[in-house]
């Protein structure tokens, strides 16, 4: 067993305020450098042009649709990890672990047979045809670093199911690091690279993210993460892989649903032209930096309402949950009214270039930055549901909120009799408004105490 693995009976519960902070700030950290990788992304290939920002934006956005799949395994994993740690069972946690990498490797595989269609892929959003082949472009490179990407997102959401939120904070800036330093070497032809031009960031978050992978595979191997590495024979059985997989799926689903919502409301913002695609993306980006205290939250809360629930104190877990949703909406709400209100000057720091796609990146900024509380419920809620293995609901939630209520209003508007971009984006406030309502009543309830784990 590793030496950080052992813990006493005696342990303090986690699950008050300081718990919740102290698992959320690292796991803020972390994202808020996963964004910051993309801005870097953005801001060097802005100085490209227009198309060819969106085309590594559409890319991306294509690249994150079809990873949703891996949340099969990892929000699997996070489940079955906090609860057996909860329960004091490092060495099955462990084997959880094990089993969910080899699942992880398998998917990452899996999505590579992808690589041919890259273009097409891309193309399905109706882009013009130049950001379509670089688009598809880029979109080929990503997937063809689809098993390092895996694999190191599946250890790491391993780690925060146990509570270690540090070790994965610590290679996510290393990463970014690595990410800056490829981008500016391959997107402009420095340090003896060649000039790549907009492909260049794809290479570069490729390499990034396999040398993040190196560090955490050596420091697993070496025993120095706070999960066992221990013997693989046994690990990967049916069974287990199956109770994994019987909680990760729906938010698979839930997921798959967000992310081809989001490229089917692109396609809707695309119609009104390269201006509108471009402030989107630009808008997106910036608010990013809003969007991470909610992903951190959510995380924190996860691993607490699952560890109180493996301990069966679902009493803890639920004051969790409600603590993770106060923090988030605080920090959310407050990063969200800083942004709207220096929104001029970001938006060119940015990228945004002509007056047009100023103008509508500020609009899009308004409108997303005003939803930030709401957002912030959703983040901590469905977090803190999934921690529970309640992972159903927040699938359904996703399907009426993003396609009933913002698709269902996006596509009417934007047919000629009616339409307006900044009416189009109107419809996030709805959509957002109306998850953030069906959340509070699930969690309220209590239903997700006696969830099958």
């Amino acid at each position: 067993m590793p030496r950080n693995a052992e813990r006493s009976a005696d342990d303090p519960n986690v699950a008050d305020g300081q718990g919740i902070w102290q698992l959320a700030w690292p796991s803020i950290m972390l994202f808020a450098t996963q964004a910051l990788m993309g801005i870097v992304d953005l801001a060097f290939v802005a100085s490209l042009g227009s198309a060819a920002v969106a085309a590594v934006g559409v890319a991306t956005q294509v690249h994150f649709f079809a990873f949703a799949l891996l949340a099969a395994v990892t929000s699997g994993t996070v489940a079955v990890v906090a609860r057996e740690w909860g329960r004091r069972n490092a060495d099955e946690a462990g084997r959880a672990v094990r089993c969910s990498v080899a699942l992880a490797a398998v998917f990452g595989a899996l999505l590579m047979l992808a690589l041919p269609a890259s273009e097409d892929m891309v193309s399905l959003l109706g882009v013009s045809s130049a950001v379509a082949v670089l688009g598809g472009e880029c979109l080929a490179i990503l997937l063809a670093f689809s098993v390092p990407f895996a694999i190191e997102f599946t250890l790491c959401q391993s780690l925060r199911g146990a509570g270690d939120v540090r070790t994965p904070l610590a290679i996510g800036v290393a990463t970014v690091v690595v990410n800056a330093i490829a981008d500016w070497a391959l997107i402009f032809g420095r340090l003896g690279a060649p000039a790549l031009g907009a492909v260049g960031s794809a290479w570069a978050s490729g390499l990034a993210y396999s040398v993040g992978l190196s560090v955490l595979l050596w420091l697993w191997w070496r025993e120095r993460l706070l999960l066992p590495s221990g013997p693989w024979r046994g690990s990967v059985t049916r069974l287990l892989a199956w109770r994994v997989l019987r909680i990760g799926i729906p938010t698979a689903l839930e997921q798959v649903a967000f992310q081809g919502g989001l490229l089917i409301f692109m396609a809707v913002v695309s119609a009104f032209g390269t201006p509108a695609i471009s402030a989107y993306l630009i808008g997106v980006r910036i608010l990013a930096l809003c969007f991470v205290p909610g992903f951190g939250f959510a995380m924190a809360a996860s691993t607490l309402v699952g560890q109180n629930l493996g301990a069966e104190r679902p009493d803890l877990a639920a004051r969790a949950g409600w603590r993770g949703v106060l923090g988030a909406v605080a920090v959310m709400g407050s990063l969200g009214f800083a942004i709207i209100s220096f929104a001029a000057p970001i938006t060119t720091l940015f990228g945004a270039t002509g007056p047009e796609t100023i103008h509508l990146t500020l609009r899009f900024i308004y409108i997303l930055g005003a939803a930030q509380p709401l957002m912030a419920m959703e983040f901590a809620l469905s977090g803190s549901l999934r921690g529970a293995g309640d992972t159903r609901f927040p699938l359904y939630t996703i399907l009426i909120g993003l396609f009933v209520v913002r698709l269902g209003a996006a596509i009417l508007i934007a047919l000629p009799v009616f339409g307006t971009i900044t009416a189009v984006w109107l419809c996030l406030l709805a959509d957002y408004l109306v998850k953030a309502g069906l959340l509070t009543w699930r969690f309220a309830s209590g239903s997700w105490k006696i969830v099958r784990v």
